[in-house]
């Protein structure tokens, strides 16, 4: 059902920029007509290439990019450090050019050399739900899933998955 093995981490951008006009072509083909079973597909992916994923292994997400922090982010993981969040959103944060509050530095600085994280339990919303592959109408952030094949390895072999379940669209 799904590729066994993707490209290693240092294979993968090259892999992934191979793929990205067929990728955006995939999406966008996605976009104008989803098809009924594109949730159950995506999840059926997204479930079994996370069955032999070990995230740990990798962390590249944490390495190179960096999340969004909401305001309930900030609260939370301010209140985990016992920080204000002014003083967390200070020491960490910038505004970026969308005005939305990121890391200052990568990789994170929340990040272990064993690729734990220190406020895993406390992480913001969007570590949690990284890289959105079992997200409902998948087809709607097409654009940021074709950037995360370039970023994670499980990513690129989730839709991979879908592709090959869905000919039609390729």
């Amino acid at each position: 059902m799904y590729e066994e093995a993707g490209p290693n981490l240092e294979q993968l951008p090259q892999k992934a920029a191979e793929k990205r006009a067929e990728n955006q072509r995939f999406f966008k083909k996605l976009r104008q007509k989803p098809p009924r079973a594109l949730d159950q597909i995506a999840g059926e992916a997204h479930q079994a290439v996370f069955a032999d994923t070990d995230c740990l292994e990798c962390a590249n997400c944490c390495k190179t990019t960096g999340p969004l922090f909401t305001p309930t982010d900030i609260g939370r993981i301010a209140g985990t450090l016992r920080m204000k969040p002014g003083a967390f959103t200070e020491q960490y944060l910038r505004l970026d050019e969308d005005g939305d509050y990121v890391l200052q530095t990568l990789p994170c600085p929340f990040l272990g050399a064993d690729n734990y994280c220190s406020i895993y339990d406390h992480r913001p919303r969007a570590c949690r739900e990284y890289p959105h592959t079992d997200r409902r109408k998948l087809y709607q952030i097409g654009k940021l899933t074709v950037k995360n094949t370039a970023i994670c390895p499980a990513a690129y072999r989730i839709v991979e998955a879908i592709k090959a379940r869905l000919p039609e669209y390729r």
